[in-house]
C-alpha cells in the first residue's frame, strides 16, 4: 500500500509529548509486526490517535493481514460479541488494556501498544482483495462491517491527494478518530504523500489541543458538522492560525448558514475550505465542493472525486437528467467497496457491489452540475399524510434558534425535537407547527441533557429511543 522507504529522513508522525516518527522507524517497524504475525491474519486494532495505533494499522495493511478498527473505548461487552463472532487471530490493544485478555500470549510490543495472540480457530478463508473492515456503527459494537479491498483503500486516497492537492509539506492535526473512515481517510493519503502526521487524542474544546496545533504548525484539520459548530462557539473566527491552509468537513451536511460563513472566513484568511461527502461503503469520499467554490456553491456537497461518477433515481429507477429534481444518489466509482460482512464466512466473500452504491442519500443538482443533499431516504415521517423530512425540520429549528443543539425523530404522526435548553420547549413546538402548518398535536419538544453522539461526532439515534416513551 505505503512504500515509506521513499520517504527516509522526513518524520512520519509527531505527538503532544515531543515523540517523532520517521517513514524508515515506521517501514521497520511494520517490517517487525508483519514478523510476529506470520501468514495472514484477522486482527482486532483498539485504535487511538497514537503511534503505537498508527503503527499497527499500517503493520497490518503493508505485512498483507486483516485489520478491523475498533474505537479503544469500546464496551468490553460489545468487544467480547464481536470476537465470539468472528474469531480474530490476534488483538492490538493498548498495553494498559492488555490485563482485560487474560490467557492471550503476548506476540510482540512496541510503543505503548501489545499485540496478544488469541488461540482461536478462526475456521474461514479471507478474500485475497480484502484490506480492511471498518464497523457500521462504531460505538454500538455492530457485526456488520464494510469490507475494503486494497483497490478500494488506494484509489480513493490518491483521488483525495489530487484534489486536495497533498503534498510532502502538509502536517495535518487528528481531529478525528482513526476508526472513523474520515479520520482513516486523512491518514491514508498524507501517508501517500510522505506528510508529516499531528497525532493527538485531545479534543478542540481543549486547551492543550490548540497548543499542541500552534507549537507544531498544523496545516489542516478535519471535522464532522458538530466539529464546525463547535468551532464557531469556540469563536474559532478570532483565532490567530497563521500556520493553517486547509480546513475540510465531511461526515453529514454542514447547516448552509455555517457552511457559508466558514467559506467567507477562509476567502478573508486566504485559506482553503473544503465541503466534502463520503460513506464507508465508498471507502470515505465520494465527492468534493472546490474550494474556490465553496462560497458561490455553500450548501453544496459538489461534484464527485476523480473517477467517480454521480446519478440520480426516481422511485421507478430511471434516471433523472434535469436540474433542481430530487432522487436518490446512486456513485460509481472503483472505492465503491465489496459489500458488508455479518459473521465470519463473510470475510471469505468477493466483490458483491461491482463499482456501483445506492447511497440512501435524497439528492439534487442544478443546473452546473453540483450536488446538493436534502435529506436520507429513512430520515422521513408521515405526519397526517404530509411526508415531512427530518433532516430539514433539524436545518430550520438550527437556523431559527442560532444553531440550538437538536435533533429530531420519532414515528408517523408523532414527531420529537430533542434539544438541550429547556427555555426553548414551547417556542420550538409553535415554531415547528407554524413552518410546516400542521396541528401541533403532531410535535414533542423534549429536553435533555446532551444530544447522544458517537466519538466522531454522529448522532445516535438509537440512544433517543428511551426518551420518547417517557
Amino acid at each position: 500500500m505505503w512504500d515509506f522507504r521513499q520517504f527516509s529522513g522526513r518524520v512520519a508522525a509527531a505527538d503532544e509529548w515531543g515523540r517523532t516518527l520517521y517513514y524508515e522507524e515506521l517501514e521497520e517497524e511494520n517490517r517487525r509486526f508483519g514478523e510476529a504475525l506470520g501468514e495472514r491474519s484477522l486482527v482486532f486494532v483498539l485504535c487511538s490517535n497514537t503511534m503505537g495505533s498508527l503503527a499497527g494499522y499500517t503493520g497490518c495493511i503493508n505485512g498483507g493481514s486483516v485489520p478491523l478498527l475498533l474505537a479503544r473505548n469500546l464496551d468490553e461487552e460489545l468487544l467480547a460479541g464481536l470476537m465470539e463472532i468472528y474469531r480474530p487471530d490476534y488483538l492490538w490493544v493498548p498495553e494498559e488494556l492488555a490485563h482485560r485478555f487474560e490467557g492471550f500470549a503476548v506476540r510482540y510490543q512496541a510503543f505503548g501498544y501489545v499485540l496478544l495472540g488469541t488461540g482461536y480457530e478462526r475456521g474461514y478463508g479471507l478474500y485475497e482483495e480484502l484490506c480492511l473492515l471498518l464497523t457500521t456503527s462504531g460505538s454500538t459494537g455492530s457485526p456488520k462491517l464494510v469490507r475494503q479491498s486494497y483497490g478500494n483503500v488506494l484509489s480513493n486516497a490518491r483521488a483525495i491527494v489530487e484534489y486536495l492537492e497533498l503534498d510532502e509539506g502538509e502536517r495535518p492535526i487528528t481531529t478525528l478518530p482513526m476508526n472513523y473512515t474520515y479520520g482513516l481517510s486523512i491518514i491514508n493519503s498524507h501517508l501517500l504523500v510522505g506528510a508529516e502526521i499531528l497525532l493527538t487524542d485531545k479534543g478542540l474544546m481543549q486547551k492543550d489541543f490548540w497548543t499542541f496545533f500552534k507549537r507544531e504548525g498544523a496545516t489542516s484539520f478535519g471535522g464532522v458538522p458538530y466539529t464546525y459548530e463547535m468551532l464557531e462557539k469556540l469563536r474559532f473566527f478570532g483565532m490567530e492560525l497563521p500556520s493553517l491552509r486547509t480546513m475540510t468537513q465531511a461526515g453529514g451536511k454542514l447547516q448552509p448558514e455555517l457552511h457559508r460563513r466558514f467559506a467567507e472566513y477562509a476567502i478573508e484568511h486566504g485559506k482553503r475550505f473544503y465541503v466534502m461527502y463520503g460513506q464507508a461503503e465508498a471507502t470515505a469520499r465520494m465527492s468534493y465542493l472546490p474550494y474556490k467554490r465553496s462560497l458561490e456553491k455553500y450548501g453544496s456537497m459538489g461534484i464527485a472525486i476523480p473517477g467517480g461518477k454521480f446519478s440520480l433515481m426516481d422511485v421507478d429507477g430511471r434516471e433523472i437528467r434535469e436540474p433542481d429534481r430530487v432522487g436518490e444518489l446512486v456513485y460509481e466509482g472503483p472505492n465503491v467497496t465489496l459489500g458488508y460482512g455479518e459473521c465470519g464466512k463473510d470475510l471469505a466473500k468477493g466483490d458483491e457491489r461491482h463499482g456501483r452504491l445506492e447511497t440512501g442519500d435524497m439528492a439534487k443538482f442544478d443546473s452546473d452540475g453540483y450536488y446538493y443533499i436534502v435529506g436520507r431516504k429513512k430520515r422521513f415521517l408521515k405526519i397526517f399524510g404530509n411526508r415531512v423530512n427530518l433532516d430539514e425540520i433539524d436545518r430550520l429549528v438550527k437556523a431559527r434558534f442560532g444553531n440550538l443543539d437538536c435533533v429530531s425523530s420519532g414515528r408517523d404522526d408523532e414527531m420529537y425535537c430533542f434539544i438541550t435548553e429547556g427555555a426553548l420547549e414551547e417556542e420550538v413546538r409553535k415554531f415547528l407547527s407554524h413552518k410546516t402548518g400542521l396541528n401541533p398535536s403532531a410535535f414533542r419538544v423534549r429536553v435533555i441533557p446532551e444530544i447522544p453522539r458517537n466519538d466522531s461526532g454522529k448522532v445516535l439515534y438509537q440512544e433517543l429511543n428511551k426518551y420518547m416513551e417517557e
